[in-house]
Parts: structure tokens; sequence; C-alpha cells
């Protein structure tokens, strides 16, 4: 895991700046540095590593074979078996690292390295003899690919912090996105080629991108894409499961190559359980394991009894942590730093706190579960879509899924609501005070824009069944982006590497091609999942129904500290003359969250978090002397 860099201009380029440029990413890759400039100085790559595989300095980024040159955040985990067919075609690898590997891949293979590779990745190489920088992002996003790109330059970090180090590009942002994230935290801000900043873009999961270094002219073209596979629909249940059961251990596995030690994040849901039970199995009872649990004693947040179950079964060494509102508070400068836009709860502070705990106990990789939602329809509101993908329902199952999820049919009734015309939504809150909808508190301009700039479900969607393509949509598209981002984010300002076996295309291409009753059948989340675990999960574990998100008790921090923090953003005169916000409403929600409503917390949630963005990053980057790109 590392932060890479660069800058390809039409003249020369001021050293300074690539070496800023990994200094504001030293958090990334703390063990080593380093800079490669081509003759002519018009291009410059950088790098900053954390050591992972092949810890020694033949994995020196970066790295330059013959003609090439490499720059390169990320693990490619079967960089073992790609390494054995490049040597079965005469290929000489002269280091034990998977950076050599993926550069000697692309020798080979040009863009086409691309298909052979299972990982999380991005990178660029320049390639000498086709004056060309060919860069590609992994399939699912979950390494970062931010660019800058004008007809006199090409630019592109890790992090935004790192582009912004450089004069002459600009902090202006779309506010009207920045809403529509606050208003649905899966839209605004991962899911477009367009960032919130307008002078950056990024590459999509799943693309690569081609910049011919003479015209800085580029092209950018999706490699991978979710596709039913026809030799998968005809497979039995338990012939499904089966199967599913080995990919997954089989990418597992593969996760856990590791020259530094390794361990696991667990919260006590189905993922993460699963993952360390399957990890398990493969270390075998003679290896220590680590795993690390975020606690939230005394709340029903906290999922300390079944995250103990998964302990016991496993004999696993325990870390846990519990994150308090008064180190949030503490800390809620860096933390915004380094996540370097909105998140959408304290759920994010929490993931946060679990990372550094690794830290503090030297465990340098973790795996986790992020994907196994997004991948196997882990959410009760899947429900919905899971019946339209049916020819018939009994009333039994229907009356099973009531009971055992009672919010799962709950945007039937809400989708009533929501569809009388907003102004009259509007008019009922304003007169009523009552209410929830985060569009109640903008202004009449801000709101309308937000309801207009809602985004079409994506292309790729319509070739899969309803539950399919709203999988499809939220695993591509909305809500995984936006928490592999989270999980990049929080796991780096901490230099520590997080692995997620969910995010195997291997896995989604399998699942996909599968029949709705399959993932959601017989009233049951996970169905797939849950039938390949029997056996290895604790029975309690797998046959749970009470899902619940890793989320701090949110409500309660805004008793304890944060309404108050609240109050004094909503009462500032900066507020109300932003034009964006309706102070008025904002008054109301503070008055009935101190009257009892609590769940009116995450609502009170999105002004804290706008004006603590803008101050602790936006501020903090503009207060920030730029270095020139160009020398002279």
């Amino acid at each position: 895991m590392c932060g890479i860099a660069g800058i390809i201009g039409r003249r020369p380029i001021n050293p300074l700046a690539i070496d800023e440029m990994n200094r504001v990413q030293a958090h990334r890759g703390p063990d080593d540095s380093g800079v490669w400039n081509s003759h002519n100085k018009n291009i410059t790559l950088g790098h900053r590593r954390l050591s992972i595989i092949d810890t020694s300095n033949a994995g020196h980024q970066p790295m330059v074979d013959g003609a090439q040159v490499i720059t390169y955040n990320g693990e490619i985990y079967n960089y073992l078996e790609i390494a054995h067919k490049l040597r079965e075609l005469g290929v000489e690898l002269k280091t034990a690292s998977d950076t050599e590997v993926l550069l000697k891949a692309y020798q080979q293979w040009g863009e086409h390295a691309l298909d052979e590779l299972n990982g999380m990745f991005a990178f660029a190489i320049y390639d000498k003899t086709n004056h060309i920088l060919f860069c590609a992002r992994d399939r699912f996003g979950e390494k970062p690919f931010l660019f800058h790109h004008t007809n006199e330059k090409f630019i592109f970090a890790s992090e935004y912090k790192a582009i912004f180090a450089l004069e002459g590009i600009s902090t202006n942002y779309d506010e009207a996105r920045l809403m529509q994230f606050l208003y649905h935290p899966t839209q605004g801000l991962d899911d477009d080629i367009q960032t919130c900043f307008n002078d950056i873009q990024q590459l999509p999961p799943g693309h690569s991108l081609t910049l011919n270094v003479n015209s800085l002219k580029l092209k950018i073209k999706r490699y991978w894409d979710i596709k039913p596979n026809d030799q998968f629909t005809n497979m039995s249940e338990p012939e499904a499961q089966a199967y599913f059961r080995e990919l997954l251990t089989n990418s597992i596995r593969i996760r856990m190559r590791s020259d530094v030690p390794l361990g696991s994040c667990l919260s006590g849901g189905l993922d993460s359980s699963g993952i360390v039970c399957i990890a398990r199995e493969i270390l075998g009872q003679n290896k220590t394991y680590d795993v690390f649990t975020g606690r939230f004693p005394n709340s029903k947040s906290d999922e300390w009894h079944w995250a103990k179950q998964v302990i016991n079964h496993t004999s696993v060494t325990s870390h846990t942590v519990s994150p308090r509102v008064e180190d949030f508070r503490s800390e809620l400068s860096e933390f915004i730093w380094y996540n370097e836009l909105p998140v959408a709860s304290t759920s994010q502070y929490a993931q946060w706190s679990v990372f550094r705990l690794a830290k503090d106990v030297g465990i340098t990789v973790l795996l986790d579960g992020q994907g196994g939602d997004e991948l196997l329809a882990g959410y009760e509101q899947y429900f919905e879509k899971y019946l339209q993908s049916l020819n018939y329902l009994t009333i039994d199952e229907q009356k099973r899924i009531e009971e055992r999820y009672p919010l799962a049919l709950l945007n039937r009734r809400q989708k009533i609501i929501n569809g009388l015309p907003q102004q009259i939504r509007h008019f009922l809150a304003g007169v009523t005070g009552k209410g929830s909808d985060f569009s109640f508190g903008l202004t009449p301009k801000h709101s309308s824009n937000l309801h207009r700039s809602l985004p079409e479900p994506p292309p790729g969607a319509k070739q899969f069944h309803p539950l399919g393509a709203t999988l499809y949509r939220e695993m591509l598209h909305t809500l995984l982006p936006v928490l592999l981002r989270y999980g990049d984010r929080n796991s780096m300002a901490h230099s520590r590497e997080v692995r997620l076996p969910f995010c195997d295309h291997r896995l989604a291409e399998f699942t996909f091609s599968l029949p709705a009753n399959y993932l959601m059948g017989e009233a049951q989340t996970k169905r797939l999942f849950r039938g390949a675990m029997k056996g290895i999960l604790p029975e309690g574990i797998r046959t749970r129904w009470n899902k619940q998100g890793f989320l701090p008790p949110q409500a309660t921090w805004f008793q304890q500290n944060l309404a108050e923090y609240a109050t004094e953003i909503i009462n500032h005169p900066d507020f109300e003359q932003s034009g964006v916000w309706r102070k008025k409403w904002w008054l109301t929600v503070l008055k009935r969250f101190n009257a009892g409503e609590l769940h009116l917390a995450s609502m009170l949630w999105r002004p804290v978090i706008e004006h603590s963005w803008k101050k602790y990053f936006v501020d903090r980057l503009n207060s920030t002397k730029r270095i020139n790109i160009f020398t002279g």
C-alpha cells in the first residue's frame, strides 16, 4: 500500500513539486520514498512506500526496467501465479516483489495484463518506447487515482491534498454535488469521473487511462464490468453454495500473502466473522492471529456479544477499542484532513479508531468484510427488489420477511409520502414542524437543484433481474465506492493496509449470475453466504437476523457533546448568510432533538460535517503555501 504521484508537462518540472506531493502523502508510505525524472525533466514520478511484499530495497519505487518506469499503489494478490506464467514464457524476475511482476506483465501483454490481475491497485507506467503514460485502477476502485488535466500538464496522485499542494489548482467545488451527498450519502462524490472539485477528476473503477506524453491527449476506457456467466446459471443451490465457499476461501488465502504481520477487523457481523473463521482454518491452530473490534459498551450499537462468539470459536487474539465523543472532538480536524471529503456518520471515526489500534499493536495488514453486503444482498431493504425479481411470492414467505426484517418493505410505504409534490412536502413540513427530509433544511434553490441532480441508473444494471440491478448499482456506482474511500483514507491515515476478500471479481462474476432466490430466498439476507458457511461459522452467528451497521451511539454523542457543536454552527451568522441553509428549520430540528426525537441526530450530522469539512480541509488547503509546478 503506497502513495503515488506524477507530473507530465510541456516544459521542465520543478523538482520541489514532486517532493512536496510525496511529503503530503508520507502517511501512505512511511517506509521509503522515491522520485524518477525523464532526461528532459518534463516527466517526473513519485512514490511513497509501505513495505508489504518483499520488504527489501529491491521493491523500491519508482521501479525502472528497460524502457518502462512504474509507480504503483496496492497489492496484486495473485502475483505468484502471474510470476509462474511469466517464467514459463522465459521472463526473468530479479525480485520477489509484486511490483516487478506487474511491470513485467505489462511488458509482456500490454494493456491486456489487466485481465490477469486479481488485486487492488492504482498505477502509472511510463512507456518510453510508445511515448505514453499507461494508468489503471482496480475493478472495484479500492485504490484511488485522482488527476488534473489541461493542455499543458497532467498531474496525478493518490490523494487530493497532493494535487492541491501545487500552484494553480483551484479548490473551488460543486456545492450542488456536496448537497447531493449530504442528502443521500451514497451519491454525489464518488460516482462520476468528475469529482466535486472543479479542477480534479478521478479514474473510475475498472478503467484504464492512456496519455500521449507528447500531445498530452488522453483516452479513458473501461476494461472490466460485471456480466452474468451462463455456465453458472444452471447450478443447483447446494452446488452454488459449495462453489462460493471455494472461491471465497481462495480469495482470503491469496489476500493473506504478506511479509509483515497480518490480522483482521472483526465486528461480529456475518462478513467479518466468516473471514476470521476461514483465515483461522487456513493458518491452523498453531499460529497466532490478531483481530480488532470497535466496542460501544452499554449501547445497542455494541456487537461484542457476537464478536466474542467468533473469538472463542477460533482462539484468536482479541484487541478492542471504545471510541468516545471526547476523542472524536479532539481529533476532528485530523480526521477530516485525512478523509479529504465529507463522511456520512460517526461510524467512519469508529473505523479510524480500529485502524489506529492495529497500528499500536503492530499489525500492518488487515482483512475486512467490506463489499459483502453489496455482493450478497445483506441489507433488508433489498427485499423490495427481491420481490420484484420473483414470478410469484407465497403469503408465508412475505410474512416471514416482515417478521424477521420489520423495515424490509418500508420503502413501499415511504414512497407514498415521497410521491407527493416537493412543494406540498415542504409546505407540510413548514406548517407542522415535522419531517426529517434533509431537503427541508435547504433554501428553495438548493433543494430544487438537489432533486434535479439525482443520477440515472447505470446502463450496466439492465442486464440483471431487479435485485441484481440494485446490487450492481450499489457495488460499482453508489454505496460501495463511498465505503471504499472511507476504508482507504482511514487505514492509510495510520499507515495500515486493508484487504477486502469480498471485492474479488471472480466472486462478483459468479454471484451476479445466480437467480435472486439463491441470494434472498426463504426470507434470508445473504442466503448464499449463510449456506456456504455452514460448519465454519458458529451457528448463532450464521443464523442471526438482526443486522446492524458499525455505528457508534451517535444520538448519545449528540446528547453529550455534538448537539452543542451543531448549535454553534447553526447560530453562527455565516450559516444563514451562505444562502444554502434555512436556519429556522434547523433550529426546529435542534429543539425536537433536545425534546427526545433522538433519530434526528443523523440529520444534525449534515451541517456538522459540512462545516467541519470546509474548515478543516478546504480552508486548511487555502491557507497552505503552494509549490510552483514548472521551473522558471
